[in-house]
């Protein structure tokens, strides 16, 4: 840049190292009020090709310039990859460091690097499960993801509209008694839906004679159960596209969806199962649980036992003792669960048969389900539908069923995003979806002119009876554009109908490339060629989304890239971003969709105003309805959907939310444990509160013996209260008492274990401290076992210090890791629980809300107990003390060194019996000295309460006035401070 008089002069070349660099690619005006709105935390929408990539680059700079880390989000790990690479010349020339995670493993030291450049590109996937990933993290080290200052994704509407429905869960195998049934129920199952299907055809066979005769009624209550029985039953779907048939069936189900639904059990009687497609909701009927139930079966095979009746009448049998009152409720506890268990099994298996299909829902790769991304029709590597509904879809499909498996961390987008300091985004199609961008992430939405005008043209829908029309006309459209010289892009919903498009197009010799889930690999090799003059390119849904078709001279003159779209989606969004593949920077081209009565918006969402409106024209076969009116009618259709799905996701957000504070509690606290700071003083105000319950149990009971057990359960002290300290003494004096009886029984446990250890430590270091850096130390109660690794310098070297912090930081990690498993699952078991509560005109969110509250509190209090108990009972396991073993860094991946140290140790701690005595009088008195170190650095020899407020002076002249004693008591204990007398 140079100044001349009032006037900047900005070049684009300049010499470096000797040669000429010329940079192309300057901002226009557009891009650059992009980028002030990106800075700005809002969204930008910007049309397709209007080079949203470049703009990014702008507020990505100034906001790294703050050195805090900015986060490029994107939709798929080719964009991630690409972009970095594409942009990094230009963020290194300003001495920035620009990296992708998606490069490298999760959880490996380049990952963790990755996250400390100035810019970091990644996929939304990755970033979430990089933070549920730390937060399950056994050693600070391990962590890579660092604060969340700033994120800017790019096609925001896909990853915070469209990913939003699925939350991100880290899942590990579940217990085994939580083993789904599937291959024991799924002939049954088969068998089911081949009689319902013959039931179905039946009912449409019978609507078809009664309408014709005449008897609307009756034949309407015959279509309206064949659509209840199997809404996606070909003949059905063709039958509703004849003249009236939609309007009939629209009225019946009318009839029957008022009074709340009074009349449905009339309807869905001689059914075995019912579909509600919209709800995606299958359920047996008592026909259907008859003839699932084998001969000579238990008929109550299927039915759950009411729980609260059986136990009540139980209760009252005067005839059974207690023991006996006992076994009884829990086998019907146990019966109620089984018999849970495999209901839901057979729902699972139903939805599986009757509500998703190969090729459009999920694909079979190499004998393993995989689902398609119904958005984007690539496949979602690593997903797997949850509550079972995968496993049923592996055995009606006859693969391996896998393992069943139970969430460990789980995160909503939603909330993993709202974690950011300022978020903003980008995409061509937001403003659709602008309201919902406010409510839930308060992101405005920008729209951006674009630099030249658009010239493509958007013709008005054709609409066709029959899939059949439809798609003979879509092949007859691609003939002709391509005899035009015309490139082509057709866009297509699932994978089934590209591949039949793909063999009607073979028929009509016309060569084509096709890109869905199945050749995801080949996406960049397809867009390069998609260009070019009399190219035919079916892509499924959005794949191929992010990157440039870019027209030859020969595709501009001959008209542009023409896009034929074979079928509305839900949402206008996507079809917005199809139609945007073409007239890219004021490009020629045009977008043309075809539509049918068949089409599953049109099935489900459709209004009768269409329905009435083909009726009346009286359309023969392979007619066309174009007109402005009907594309409004779809497009109001587009919106109900569009209503319904932000619901959807709203529902779950709110959800979530209530977990969300539960897992912000639980991740706080074990990042404390995790990094280790103030976790002593987190244990020592455990054992209060663990003390403090315990004494709240002392005032309201009279049984000594069991108040004893308690205590020793809890604390692992044998402490028994005198009657009269009970009767006379306020809860926080006998509190008090009771707490530091506990804590010096710790101090002396702790004391024993360093006495076993330290000797043995020793004689490592000094037969191979060159080699052997860390020790792994077992730890048990009695039940369970923690290994326990620290390093072997830094141990020695403060007196085993290390090794104590390192088993109250272990036993905390794995005891909160455990519970927050199982208090997980069971707010899945609450969440679905509570949906019953809409029978009784209970809103279920309400009840979800207060129960969990009354889970988390139990949780808390068990997670206090376990975490307590554990370190209160910690020993060396004395059954087998030669199992303390050398361990290397690399501690994950033993190397067979590794393995020949753990001899070694096993002798050293064979000899180092002799020196065990004069250790352990080392460890006492050092444990005397500690003690006597709360005591000294005093004043005054006032015992204070933890709660007690206090004034301490630091040896380096410091004051702190009027804090909490227990802030204080381990810098008092170390010596740091004394307390000063008021």
């Amino acid at each position: 840049m140079e100044l001349q008089g009032e006037q900047a002069i900005w070049h684009n070349s300049w010499i470096a190292a000797g040669t000429e660099v010329v940079w192309d690619m300057v901002h226009y005006d557009v891009q650059l009020i992009g980028g002030m709105v990106l800075h700005k935390g809002n969204i930008a929408e910007m049309a397709t090709g209007e080079g949203k990539t470049l703009v990014s680059t702008l507020p990505a700079y100034l906001n790294a310039l703050a050195g805090r880390g900015v986060h490029l989000v994107t939709v798929n790990d080719y964009l991630a990859k690409r972009d970095s690479e594409w942009n990094a010349p230009l963020f290194e020339f300003h001495g920035m460091r620009v990296d992708c995670i998606d490069k490298y493993q999760p959880n490996s030291p380049e990952r963790r690097n990755a996250y400390t450049a100035d810019i970091v590109y990644g996929t939304n996937n990755e970033f979430g499960f990089d933070y549920l990933r730390d937060n399950m993290a056994r050693d600070a080290n391990d962590l890579v993801q660092g604060k969340h200052h700033f994120a800017m994704i790019d096609e925001v509407d896909s990853v915070l509209i469209d990913d939003a429905r699925t939350p991100l869960i880290i899942s590990g195998p579940v217990p085994r008694g939580d083993q789904h049934e599937f291959a024991e129920m799924k002939p049954r199952v088969a068998t089911l839906v081949d009689e319902q299907r013959k039931m179905v055809q039946a009912y449409l066979t019978s609507a078809k004679k009664l309408i014709a005769e005449g008897n609307e009624k009756e034949g309407g209550l015959a279509l309206f159960r064949a659509y209840r029985g199997m809404p996606k039953y070909k003949p059905l779907i063709k039958f509703l596209s004849e003249p009236g048939i939609r309007v009939i069936l629209q009225k019946t189900e009318n009839y029957y969806l008022q009074d709340n639904k009074r009349n449905m059990p009339e309807a869905d009687q001689p059914l075995l199962f019912t579909i509600e497609e919209k709800s995606n909701g299958v359920e047996l009927t008592d026909n259907g649980i008859e003839v699932i139930t084998k001969k000579n079966e238990d008929p109550n095979f299927f039915i759950l036992p009411d729980i609260g009746v059986e136990i009540a009448e139980m209760e009252k049998d005067e005839s059974i003792d207690e023991r006996e009152k006992l076994i009884r409720k829990e086998e019907i506890i146990k019966d109620y669960s089984v018999k849970a268990q495999r209901i839901h099994t057979v729902n699972q298996l139903l939805k599986a048969y009757c509500m998703f299909e190969k090729d459009t829902e999920y694909i079979l790769v190499d004998g393993k389900v995989k689902i398609v991304d119904e958005q984007t029709g690539r496949v979602m590597e690593g997903r797997r539908y949850s509550d079972g509904l995968h496993q049923a879809i592996e055995a009606k499909e006859n693969v391996k069923v896998e393992n069943a498996t139970q969430t460990y961390a789980t995160i909503t987008l939603q909330n993993y995003f709202r974690m950011y300091h300022k978020l903003s985004g980008m995409t061509g199609t937001a403003e659709t979806e602008a309201g919902e961008f406010w409510e839930i992430y308060k992101l405005d939405v920008v729209v951006i002119p674009t630099n030249k005008p658009i010239v493509r043209k958007d013709m008005e829908d054709k609409v066709y009876k029959t899939v059949r029309e439809k798609f003979n006309a879509v092949a007859d459209e691609v003939v002709t554009l391509t005899e035009a010289g015309r490139p082509v892009l057709v866009g297509t919903t699932s994978v089934e109908i590209s591949e039949l498009l793909s063999r009607m197009l073979t028929i009509r010799k016309i060569k084509h490339q096709v890109l869905n889930a199945k050749q995801h690999a080949r996406e960049a090799d397809v867009v390069a060629e998609a260009g070019k003059p009399g190219t035919v390119t079916i892509a499924t849904n959005m794949a191929g989304r992010g990157t440039d078709i870019k027209l030859t001279a020969e595709s501009r003159a001959a008209g542009g890239l023409a896009i034929v779209g074979t079928e509305r989606h839900e949402s206008r969004r996507v079809d917005r971003q199809l139609r945007g593949r073409s007239g890219r920077q004021g490009d020629v081209g045009s977008s043309q969709f075809f539509v049918s009565l068949e089409d599953n918006l049109m099935r489900l969402f459709g209004s009768e105003r269409i329905a009435k409106l083909m009726d009346k024209m009286g359309l023969e076969e392979g007619e066309v309805i174009q007109h402005s009116m009907i594309t409004k009618s779809i497009e109001r259709a587009q919106r109900k959907v569009e209503e319904n799905n932000f619901g959807v996701r709203k529902r779950l957000l709110e959800y979530d939310d209530v977990m969300n504070s539960q897992r912000e509690v639980v991740y706080k606290r074990r990042k404390n444990a995790l990094i280790g700071d103030r976790l002593e003083l987190d244990i020592l105000n455990i054992m209060y509160d663990v003390s403090e319950g315990l004494v709240e149990v002392a005032k309201s009971s009279e049984d000594m013996d069991n108040l004893r057990m308690n205590i020793f359960s809890s604390l692992g002290i044998d402490y028994q209260f005198d009657p009269n300290d009970i009767k006379t003494k306020d809860s926080g004096e006998l509190t008090s008492m009771l707490f530091n009886a506990a804590r010096k029984r710790y101090a002396e446990k702790n004391a024993r274990i360093l006495e076993k250890a330290l000797p043995v430590f020793q004689n490592v270091y000094e037969q191979r401290g060159g080699t052997v850096k860390e020790i792994m130390v077992p730890i048990t109660d009695g039940i369970k076992q923690i290994g326990v690794v620290v390093n072997l310098e830094s141990t020695l070297a403060n007196q085993g210090r290390d090794l104590i912090r390192a088993i109250e930081k272990n036993v905390t990690l794995a005891i909160i890791d455990q519970n927050w498993k199982e208090h997980l699952r069971d707010m899945d078991d609450l969440k679905q629980s509570v949906q019953n509560a809409v029978y009784e005109q209970k809103d279920p969110l309400l009840i979800y809300k207060f129960e969990s509250f009354e889970m988390f509190k139990r949780f808390v209090g068990r997670l206090n107990e376990d975490v307590i108990s554990f370190l209160a009972k910690a020993e060396l396991p004395t059954q087998d003390p030669e199992q303390v073993r050398a361990a290397q860094q690399a501690r994950r991946k033993p190397e067979p060194k590794v393995e020949a140290s753990k001899e070694e140790a096993n002798s050293a701690l064979q000899a180092a019996s002799a020196r065990q005595a004069a250790a352990a009088a080392a460890a006492v008195a050092a444990s005397r000295k500690a003690e006597a170190q709360v005591v000294a650095p005093r004043s005054s020899e006032k015992v204070y309460g933890r709660n007690d407020r206090v004034t301490v002076k630091y040896a380096d002249g410091k004051v702190k006035k009027d804090v909490k004693y227990k802030t204080v008591e381990q810098d008092l204990q170390d010596g740091k401070c004394v307390v000063l007398d008021a």
